[in-house]
């Protein structure tokens, strides 16, 4: 079973660099599994031209998931095979092993800056 894309009261809150921002994640498996590891203190860093990602200590379950389309930059995904948050920024495509996760609140401006950086990512509610 796949579950609906909506939103939920888990709010987080994400900081690096001089940025602090916030996503909300959706009602599914793979998004109460990262709930339940915050607060987590990683490192956030450019990959391709589209997202940044951020390494877990361990890898969520992949329960419940599956593909999925209106991908749009702003998304918060987990990448199962290699087991990293991936936050979008730019246009991407859906491929196998990436899971939806939930959404930025805001823009994706805090995104753009190029760099590694330690991350943070706590609850907010």
């Amino acid at each position: 079973m796949v579950w609906a894309q909506k939103e939920t009261n888990m709010k987080m809150r994400i900081a690096f660099a001089d940025h602090v921002f916030t996503a909300t994640l959706y009602d599914s498996p793979p998004a109460r599994d990262l709930w339940s590891m915050l607060p987590l203190e990683l490192e956030i860093d450019n990959y391709a031209n589209n997202e940044k990602i951020a390494y877990l200590p361990r890898k969520l379950t992949e329960e419940g998931s599956g593909s999925f389309s209106n991908e749009a930059p702003g998304d918060l995904c987990y990448y199962a095979p290699w087991g990293n948050l991936a936050f979008f920024y730019a246009g991407y495509r859906y491929s196998a092993g990436l899971i939806r996760l939930g959404r930025l609140d805001g823009g994706v401006e805090p995104l753009l800056t190029r760099g590694k950086f330690p991350l943070r990512i706590e609850r907010l509610s």
